[in-house]
């Protein structure tokens, strides 16, 4: 298939990769062009502009941070629907807003297939094609997309009218967001009790509290890592979307707002830029942050 693919950051950057191997012709477009570097040596061609991605392109997907650059990227003056054509599918894979996708869906020209595609499995997911898939939009456009998405990932799943994709991603991150909290006090409490904290995550990981977040991400803290699978700015507007739509609907998330209050004070202490698991930083300060204070 011949794709144009918009956003090549951490995560779009192994889901071209996925799509090349497979043999489809991909056309990308990063606002900064140096980070589509990798994409480009790995066979990608390169546009100008999301509108120009767009062009010759059967689908177009597109991965990119905020809602906001949803917004530009389909609705901008060389965005996606500037140009589209009947017959084409554009699929929006970033982590946005359910009621956005509702007004794209109310915007996309005749004739043109539209989904909302989020994924979870972060950059390792992306990298070995094993993301889950959570899909809402026009059903015909999806089962034409199917065998793209299964190129992605292993769990493709279908709920319903556009935004119902992003409703998934959104339960998906609130019990992320559990997880991640548990995860970091876990470790907090074991150190504080002098418990070896290796053993800790074996220990815990065997039985009923083992979970993604424990498997993948205690290695990386206990080792310092905090290289970003998926970046604590992106999670916090994931966090901030889910409780915007919890309101809207009329029920109250208690543990999710504990947890986008913390995100929100690693993002105000300048580490919005690194992982997820770079949460326990708010109980772990390293050397260097603990002199800037003295």
């Amino acid at each position: 298939m011949k794709i144009g693919f918009i956003g090549t950051g951490v995560m779009g950057t192994g889901i071209v990769k996925n799509l090349l191997k497979a043999g489809n012709r991909v056309t990308v477009y990063n606002r900064t062009k140096a980070h589509a570097e990798e994409v480009l040596a790995a066979g990608a061609s390169w546009a100008a502009s999301p509108a120009e991605a767009t062009l010759n392109s059967e689908a177009v997907m597109v991965m990119v941070g905020f809602p906001a650059d949803v917004e530009e990227t389909y609705l901008g003056p060389k965005g996606i629907f500037s140009v589209v054509q009947p017959g084409q599918i554009v699929v929006d894979m970033t982590t946005s807003k359910p009621s956005l996708e509702r007004e794209l869906k109310q915007k996309t020209p005749a004739g043109v297939g539209i989904l909302d595609a989020p994924v979870s499995g972060g950059d390792k997911g992306a990298k070995e094609g094993t993301l889950t898939v959570m899909v809402g939009g026009d059903q015909e456009a999806y089962q034409t997309m199917t065998p793209v998405f299964l190129q992605l990932g292993k769990d493709i799943h279908y709920f319903g009218t556009a935004g119902a994709g992003q409703h998934a991603k959104m339960a998906n991150q609130i019990m992320v967001a559990g997880t991640m909290t548990g995860l970091v006090e876990t470790l907090v409490y074991a150190k504080a009790a002098g418990l070896n904290l290796q053993d800790v995550v074996a220990t815990v990981g065997g039985g009923a509290a083992a979970n993604w977040s424990l498997t993948n991400y205690a290695p990386q803290i206990l080792k310092d890592d905090y290289t970003p699978g998926f970046f604590a700015k992106h999670f916090l507007k994931d966090l901030r979307i889910a409780l915007e739509e919890a309101d809207a609907m009329g029920i109250d998330l208690p543990a999710t707002k504990v947890a986008k209050q913390l995100y929100k004070q690693l993002v105000d202490s300048g580490h919005g830029d690194l992982g997820t698991q770079a949460l326990i930083k708010l109980w772990w300060k390293d050397e260097k942050e603990d002199g800037k204070k003295d």
